[in-house]
Formats: C-alpha cells, sequence, structure tokens
C-alpha cells in the first residue's frame, strides 16, 4: 500500500516511479510465497498420516528436488552434491515429497556461503528410508535447534529479509515427514 501510494507521488518522475514499480513486484512476490506456503502448510496439518498413498521412487524425489533448487544454488555459486541412487521405493505422496526435501534443500543453500556444497543422499534404514540433507553453512545453536521446525520461527530474525522465504519452510518439511510415519531431526555445531 506505502508502495502504491508513492507511485502515485511519484508519478512526474520516472525513475522513482520504475524503482518503486520493481519494489512492489519483489514485494508481491514475498506475499504470494507467503500465502502459498501457508495454504501448503495448512493442507498438511489437516492430514492424518498418508494412509491410502502412491508408490514413489525416492530417486526420483531426489532428481526432482535437486533440479527445482538448480538456479538458487547457481546464483550462490552452491554445488549441490547428489549421493548414488538406492532404488528404494515408499507408499505416500510424491509431491509432498518433493515439496519437503525443496524446501531442505533452499534453506541449505541460503544458509551457505557462496562457493560451498550442499549434500543430499538418501538411504534404506530398516524398514524407512532416510534423505539427508548437509550444508556447509552457519550452523544453528544448540539451544535453537530444538524450535527450527516451529512456524515463523528463525533462528536470526534480522537475516530474514536478506535469505528471503516465510519461515515456513521446514514447519512444512516436518508435517510432510509426520504425514509419512517419519519425522525430520537437525543435527548442527555453529
Amino acid at each position: 500500500s506505502l508502495l502504491a501510494e508513492a507511485v502515485q507521488a511519484a508519478s512526474d518522475d520516472p525513475e522513482a516511479v520504475q524503482r518503486f514499480a520493481a519494489r512492489m513486484q519483489v514485494e508481491s512476490q514475498r506475499l504470494t510465497n507467503l500465502v502459498n506456503d501457508l495454504v501448503d502448510l495448512s493442507r498438511l496439518q489437516a492430514r492424518d498420516a498418508i494412509k491410502d498413498g502412491e508408490v514413489v521412487e525416492i530417486d526420483r524425489v531426489v532428481a526432482e528436488a535437486v533440479d527445482t533448487t538448480k538456479l538458487l544454488a547457481g546464483a550462490r555459486e552452491i554445488e549441490v552434491v547428489v549421493g548414488q541412487p538406492i532404488g528404494a521405493q515408499v507408499l505416500g505422496d510424491e509431491g509432498q515429497l518433493v515439496m519437503a526435501l525443496r524446501n531442505l534443500l533452499t534453506n541449505a543453500i541460503v544458509y551457505s556461503p557462496a562457493r560451498t556444497r550442499v549434500a543430499v543422499a538418501a538411504r534404506c534404514a530398516g524398514d524407512a528410508v532416510e534423505i539427508t540433507v548437509t550444508d556447509q553453512g552457519i550452523g544453528i545453536p544448540e539451544s535453537e535447534q530444538s524450535r527450527i521446525f516451529e512456524r515463523f520461527y528463525r533462528v536470526d530474525p534480522a537475516r530474514s529479509r536478506v535469505t528471503g522465504g516465510t519461515g515456513l519452510g521446514l514447519a512444512i518439511a516436518k508435517h510432510v515427514g509426520v504425514n509419512h510415519g517419519g519425522e525430520c531431526t537437525v543435527w548442527s555445531v555453529e
């Protein structure tokens, strides 16, 4: 609203109008992302565990999530390394699993310094499949680790504008895990 008022007030200054219009696009995209994440989270919280899932190829989930984060990783000069295919299948919702892994990868990329690596690997662990995302980021203080899967929680609120995001990605990943009979956990050192 303030940006629209600024455009109105600067109607005789084309450079100012362009600057404010560009900022309006950024802010409207941020709000769109927030609404989409809220809708996704609401749907996930309303569902019970997935009982009648479809057969999902884990290697395909990993490949698709990595593919959707390629541009972000390239822009930040982050190399995304993918482990060996495992040929495992699970019963579940492929779209949800891709969304959860994409959120974890995006988080790892955004909080990692340029010219580092983010790795993703899957392995069979008994009757479950474990997918691990590893980064060389700044780390999370031990005192904050229990809260990072809460909605809107940020370890460093001052960085939220710089890193973008809605503060819902990890909460979404957690709920996808729960809906699939699993969990999301973190291990981190500052």
